[in-house]
């Protein structure tokens, strides 16, 4: 198999890059009137453009060809049809089956994964039903008011930032919170104003064994009995989201409350499973099913774009362009949406957990740069705080703008005044103003030459930073699942292109074996020095004030 750096789609951007960071963006938009022509795309409700990159139809064209000496498309057929995509747990990646078609049959190792899927879908509409219906009772007989899911990584994050995104759509038939930090306060900040008999706690783990998730849990259990007194109150309180059914039984959870998971499917992939529980109790089964549709919709267009056209496929080699060629280091995130206030916290899990490699398909170091360092905020606060270094540091930061057409909360004048420094801010990071222009501004306001000499320096931008727009035309289930959908395939395609495993996550197991030894020490009256001399006294140091 080709290393990368061999291949002559590469070598050429090698090439090219070196010239491109001499080029500056407002050039290409002088000599190209069609610019935006050439470098946007649009789908019936959300529109990608790129423009404002540093690169020209050449560039363009080289990545292309990249994407082709890369096979991204015979990948891509591989990844739907269920190959074993996973090289190093030798698994298929399958979460675009959980918004397929149930009428289109899947087969891998025997069995149907579309009939899988269905039946579990059916098994979540039911209960989600019985729950915001009220007729699934506590141990008291009351009926459910709220939903408390215990989870960590995917299990957390993606069921988290789609309630958050949506929250306008819920009918509040239930209230749902998240647990997700070991740390005892968020779990008792949580439960405190809580009635242990209208509670329902959702149990996500694909092991049933995260050290985190089952603290919690075991707290959230303690809770309940110390209040119901009994133990076969679990029963009316917890479900489960596994692929351990054994651990979950012996954990309490009866088999009707267990959903399942399975192997092909990533944590930071799972939201349209039934890790997916919370998001289908906040805003009923229904609009569960539109944000399925969405990622769905968005599968199709990756499937069926010529790569020219493919959103996905741009994206990812935009990313591969701006940082293993041209050199940036990370990558920031900008929602003008107060609604998606956690979508940089969610693709950052996303993409670095699935593309912060340095190991190739075949275990070779590799020389290259593989993805940015993911981070963000919503744009209007951090236009307020970390704007000033993307405009002015040394440190070139690519970014993702997200905004939308329609506000989902109308309030006279807002959205207006959101967008256009949505806009705005595009656009200043790309043209940036020189010292002439500073200079002229400044002689116009009345300033002295003295002034003038010492303060302009101070107030050059440079310019020239990529940026990518989003526009939706309104956030809604549909065109979040699309949103959502959208960077998946973008991850898929970036660890193609870049030769890594983007599905298996090694660098999170290290720290936690390690943690799973140091937690007995710290139970222990002592302890035997098997830590570097750091870790120790560390160890050490918090045992005696502990004491």
């Amino acid at each position: 198999m080709h290393k990368r750096p061999t291949l002559a789609s590469w070598q050429q951007l090698e090439a090219m890059a070196a010239g491109k960071k001499s080029q500056h963006m407002n050039d290409l938009f002088a000599q190209d009137a069609h610019r935006f022509d050439k470098f946007s795309i649009e789908l019936p409700s959300l529109m990608l453009d790129y423009s404002k990159n540093l690169i020209d139809s050449e560039t363009l064209t080289t990545l292309l060809a990249l994407a082709e000496e890369t096979q991204v498309g015979q990948w891509r057929e591989k990844m739907f049809r269920g190959d074993k995509i996973n090289k190093t747990e030798n698994r298929a990646v399958l979460h675009t089956a959980l918004r397929a078609s149930a009428n289109k049959p899947l087969i891998v190792d025997g069995e149907n994964i579309t009939e899988q899927v269905q039946k579990q879908l059916n098994k979540m509409e039911a209960f989600v039903n019985k729950v915001r219906q009220g007729h699934w009772l506590g141990y008291s007989g009351k009926r459910i008011t709220d939903i408390v899911n215990i989870g960590v990584g995917g299990s957390n994050l993606g069921p988290q930032m789609v309630t958050e995104a949506l929250k306008n759509y819920s009918d509040n038939s239930v209230n749902v919170h998240y647990v997700s930090n070991v740390d005892g306060a968020q779990i008792a900040e949580i439960l405190r104003p809580l009635e242990p008999e209208k509670v329902l706690f959702i149990v996500s783990s694909k092991t049933f064994t995260t050290t985190e998730t089952m603290t919690n849990a075991k707290t959230a259990i303690n809770w309940l009995t110390a209040a119901s007194f009994d133990q076969k109150a679990v029963a009316k309180h917890f479900v489960a989201v596994t692929a351990n059914k054994i651990n979950a039984g012996e954990f309490g959870i009866e088999a009707d409350n267990i959903f399942d998971m399975w192997d092909w499917v990533g944590g930071r992939f799972s939201l349209w499973s039934a890790i997916g529980l919370p998001i289908a109790l906040d805003l009923g089964f229904d609009k569960f099913k539109e944000l399925l549709q969405g990622a769905a919709e968005m599968d199709q267009h990756f499937l069926d774009a010529p790569l020219a056209q493919n959103m996905p496929v741009i994206m990812a080699l935009l990313s591969v362009w701006n940082t293993t060629f041209l050199g940036s280091k990370s990558q920031a995130i900008l929602p003008y949406d107060q609604t998606l206030h956690m979508l940089a916290a969610y693709l950052q899990q996303a993409e670095m957990e699935s593309n912060g490699k340095s190991v190739s398909w075949d275990g070779d170091e590799i020389d290259y740069a593989t993805v940015p360092s993911i981070w963000g905020e919503l744009g209007i606060n951090g236009q307020h705080a970390f704007y000033q270094y993307l405009h002015q540091s040394n440190n070139v930061v690519p970014a993702d703008f997200i905004g939308s057409v329609e506000s989902v909360t109308p309030v006279k004048g807002h959205h207006e005044t959101l967008m256009a420094n949505f806009f705005a801010q595009t656009q200043a990071l790309m043209t940036g103003v020189n010292e002439t222009q500073v200079r002229a501004d400044l002689k116009a306001k009345g300033r002295s030459e003295q002034y003038i000499n010492a303060i302009a320096p101070h107030k050059v931008h440079k310019g020239n930073r990529p940026t990518n727009t989003i526009l939706l035309k309104r956030i809604d289930p549909n065109t979040l699942g699309q949103l959502i959908a959208l960077y998946e395939q973008k991850i898929f395609v970036q660890g193609i292109i870049l030769q890594i495993c983007s599905f298996d996550q090694w660098g999170v197991e290290l720290g936690k074996g390690l943690a799973a030894n140091i937690q007995q020490e710290l139970e222990s009256v002592s302890s035997e020095n098997v830590h570097d001399s750091s870790t120790q006294n560390l160890i050490s140091y918090y045992k005696k004030h502990q004491q």
